[in-house]
């Protein structure tokens, strides 16, 4: 008599077993992610990724571990070794997300086929070895002196018998969600799936001391699809980002061991890949000499990087009875946060006027410091006078209308003197801690926000 296979419920979004169906996730707390998946019967650990060999591991006392720097290996790409921590750390994880065709394997792909010193094993389980060849001609332009191996599997046991046989230097898997073990019966991108997978490329990045790449896909809220548990795995996640209608990708770092998470890169997708964007200050900024009416520069810092953004604001008078509010890369909240400190604090009265405002450059901005050039631009458009575009802004709007101090003026205003520009407003509390005898850029303290309203429109 056959013995019934056994099943399980796991969680979608933490990866929490449970062996009866919940509506709420007692790990999580989310509701309605319980799925349910054969559990399959232990065995006997195998040869992939075997941890620690056939003895057992001893407890070392720390201070008789001997403190070995492991020199990175240093990527083609200068912005993904900025947001890696200064390259690939041998034996490490890392996993790399993004919607579908934002341009992660892109990514990957032309790092890879500029390598010349380093074997590299390219496991896709998504596209056919043709495709990755077109890809490969656009991105590279014919140029193939590397060496890149190319397989295309979903087997996790042959892939690690390839593995075996090619001794790469470095691991490509695109994507983990397409992935799947043998020894367990759920489908390729099922929680067990996912977390079994990424443990095996974990045991073999670990004991082989090769750095292993992994693909993941995002879910509709936009966090890493599978189990949280793959996060926890990793060391580190990278986040790929941006509006597929505009150029520019973001490549953030939401975990690292090895690194800052404060670090951003910066690409510019064009038709033969992926371009890095050295300056994005003067990526988002306009080219053009004419003043117009509605725009202002302001100072903002994602991540550790400085640059400035122009931000477009148009108000005019509601044409249908009902003001209308529209926000583009920037919180639709906090913006009228401001609308209502321009009318209570500064007597403007906007309540009857659309008003819609856009983040230049498809970048989605959250720092506050960018507060004081969003009411500018609106103000701006709204008495309908330009505003020099040799100026530039940053300061934080408070309820009361007062402009609160912003961390790293020094970095922002650096920033801004590079780029030429000859005025900047700062809040009154940033002045003092700086040293104003040796800049070239003439900074103007503003206390309140009609301080700063005073110096541009008199």
């Amino acid at each position: 008599m056959a013995t019934k296979n056994k099943t399980a419920y796991f969680c979608k979004n933490c990866g929490a077993e449970s062996a009866k169906w919940v509506g709420k996730c007692p790990a999580c707390g989310e509701w309605n992610t319980m799925v349910e998946e054969p559990v399959a019967p232990k065995r006997k650990t195998t040869s992939i990724g075997h941890v620690g060999g056939d003895m057992a591991a001893k407890p070392v006392k720390i201070s008789a571990i001997e403190a070995e720097e492991l020199p990175r290996i240093k990527l083609p790409s200068n912005e993904l070794n900025r947001v890696l921590g200064g390259g690939l750390v041998p034996g490490s994880i890392v996993l790399i997300g993004g919607e579908p065709g934002i341009g992660k394997s892109t990514l990957t792909l032309q790092n890879v086929l500029r390598i010349r010193s380093r074997k590299v094993l390219y496991i896709s389980g998504e596209e056919s070895p043709q495709q990755l060849r077109m890809r490969a001609d656009r991105i590279a332009g014919g140029r193939m002196d590397c060496e890149c191996y190319i397989i295309c599997e979903t087997s996790l046991e042959r892939i690690f018998e390839c593995i075996e046989t090619n001794k790469p230097d470095v691991v490509i898997v695109d994507s983990i969600q397409t992935i799947a073990s043998d020894a367990l019966e759920s489908a390729a991108g099922s929680v067990s799936q996912v977390r079994e997978c990424a443990a095996a490329f974990l045991r073999y990045a670990k004991t082989s001391n090769v750095p292993v790449i992994l693909i993941g896909h995002i879910n509709k809220e936009g966090s890493i699809a599978g189990p949280k548990v793959l996060e926890h795995i990793v060391d580190a996640v990278l986040q790929f980002e941006g509006d597929r209608h505009y150029l520019y990708r973001i490549l953030r770092s939401i975990k690292n061991r090895f690194g800052s998470t404060s670090e951003m890169g910066i690409y510019e997708m064009r038709e033969d890949g992926l371009r890095e964007v050295a300056n994005p200050s003067e990526m988002l900024l306009s080219q053009g000499d004419e003043a117009l009416s509605g725009t202002a520069i302001g100072v903002t810092i994602d991540g550790a990087r400085p640059f400035l953004i122009e931000v477009q604001a148009l108000v005019s008078t509601a044409a249908y009875g009902t003001a209308q509010r529209s926000v583009t890369g920037f919180d639709p909240r906090r913006m009228n946060m401001l609308l209502a400190v321009l009318e209570k604090r500064v007597g403007f009265k906007l309540a009857q006027k659309d008003v819609f405002l856009n983040i230049a450059g498809g970048i989605k901005v959250s720092d506050p410091a960018l507060d004081l050039a969003v009411i500018s631009a609106i103000l701006s458009s709204n008495v309908d006078m330009a505003i020099n575009r040799d100026v530039c802004f940053t300061g934080e709007v408070g309820l009361s209308g007062e402009l609160r101090q912003v961390t790293r003026i020094d970095s922002r205003i650096g920033e801004a003197e590079k780029l030429g520009f000859d005025t900047m407003i700062v809040p009154r509390g940033n002045i003092k801690a700086i040293n104003t005898s040796s800049l070239k850029i003439n900074l103007i303290e503003a206390a309140r926000v009609e301080d700063a309203f005073r110096h541009l429109f008199g």
